[in-house]
């Protein structure tokens, strides 16, 4: 009996992401070793497709933004607003043996958070 169920991409065992079919006349999960004949995707269609986003809303000019904006978003939830993403960059403001600091601008509200490490 099988715990997963997410389509023929995936392995019915593990849920692993299934190779194409190849040479030999099955398919091998590479995470279980569970083997489906290529019989069994006769008649289906499989496909993928990517999509990205549109291109004005991925461009932000530089006058827009000001230098406490800039930085990798990564998804850290505000202490003050509590929304996800927030803006992260490091600065080394100690000696040089001792860990760098880490920076957090929130993107909704633009409370500033300060980490050691």
């Amino acid at each position: 009996m099988s715990c997963f169920g997410g389509g023929p991409n995936f392995c019915p065992e593990c849920g692993n992401v299934l190779p194409l079919p190849g040479i030999p006349d099955v398919v091998c999960c590479p995470g279980c070793s569970f083997r489906i004949p290529v019989s069994e995707f006769s008649g289906q269609e499989i496909y993928s497709a990517v999509v990205f986003n549109p291109a004005e809303q991925t461009a932000v000019s530089q006058d827009e933004e000001d230098s406490e904006m800039k930085g990798a978003v990564i998804d850290r939830r505000c202490s003050r607003c509590n929304k996800e993403g927030m803006i992260y960059h490091t600065r080394q403001m100690r000696s040089a043996d001792e860990g760098q600091t880490v920076f957090f601008t929130c993107t909704h509200c633009r409370y500033q958070e300060k980490e050691d490490s």
